[in-house]
């Protein structure tokens, strides 16, 4: 889990926490969660802690990794890092000594380009003031619908780089989000067996949004039964669109 991604907007995943609890209706249908049983039931030595079973689940209780903190050290190549693609590295749980140890971690390999990305966006808001914010951190939120946009007033009191929105799964419109300060939006429709319908109109509004505040836009799936079922394409374009400035964006986009 600590290496080369299938996500579209990113290039590998590195998880010094694995586990979480679900806090608002974007977490229904977490594949974090069906992934962690699984990986429990496989034998993995990072998914053997239980969660609460009317918020987590078998394997993803929230769990620390020291031994996994040198992993981009090893990394020599430059790579862009989507952080805790099995966790929230700002829930509860997780000691601030121990986040701050993580962006220790990537302060100190500027080579790779990190997206930490937190439903949990007042403690973030609360640790920002005590973490190192160098340029090649980027911090994000997942917002899955209006009632979640304080998320994105919290994100504006972080100092990274980039900040960005996940509005993925989509499960209502976002049209009239305020998206100043925000550089990226990253949209998209569920996917999985319970997967629920995202409204043409949510994404499109989305994307508008974002032109009309000069802010990049990355479609990433229409969603369904699996996450290539409905394909990438809105209004007869794919939209790869990556932060101004951002070192890899266009070898990013070239390989989808």
């Amino acid at each position: 889990m600590a290496d080369r991604s299938a996500i579209e907007w990113t290039e590998a995943t590195w998880n010094p926490t694995t586990g979480c609890d679900r806090i608002s209706r974007g977490c229904d249908n977490c594949y974090a969660l069906t992934l962690a049983k699984r990986l429990k039931a496989m034998g993995s030595p990072k998914y053997q802690t239980d969660g609460d079973p009317r918020t987590s689940g078998p394997g993803f209780g929230v769990a620390v990794h020291e031994d996994a903190l040198d992993t981009p050290l090893r990394w020599r190549e430059p790579r862009t890092v989507f952080v805790n693609s099995m966790s929230d590295l700002f829930h509860a749980r997780v000691p601030a000594a121990f986040v701050q140890r993580v962006f220790a971690v990537m302060a100190a390999t500027p080579r790779h380009t990190y997206q930490v990305l937190t439903k949990r966006a007042t403690r973030l808001a609360r640790l920002a003031p005590t973490l190192p914010w160098t340029p090649n951190i980027w911090m994000g939120v997942s917002v899955e619908d209006e009632s979640q946009v304080d998320r994105i007033e919290q994100l504006g009191k972080v100092p990274s780089a980039v900040r960005f929105v996940s509005a993925e799964p989509l499960l209502g419109p976002l049209d009239q989000v305020d998206l100043a300060g925000v550089d990226w939006v990253i949209g998209g429709g569920e996917s999985g067996p319970h997967a629920r319908p995202m409204d043409p109109a949510w994404i499109r509004g989305l994307r508008d949004a974002c032109l009309d505040a000069d802010v990049a836009f990355f479609f990433k799936q229409w969603g369904g039964r699996s996450p290539k079922a409905g394909g990438r394409v809105l209004d007869g374009r794919t939209w790869d669109e990556m932060p101004t400035g951002a070192e890899r964006s266009s070898r990013l986009v070239a390989a989808n």
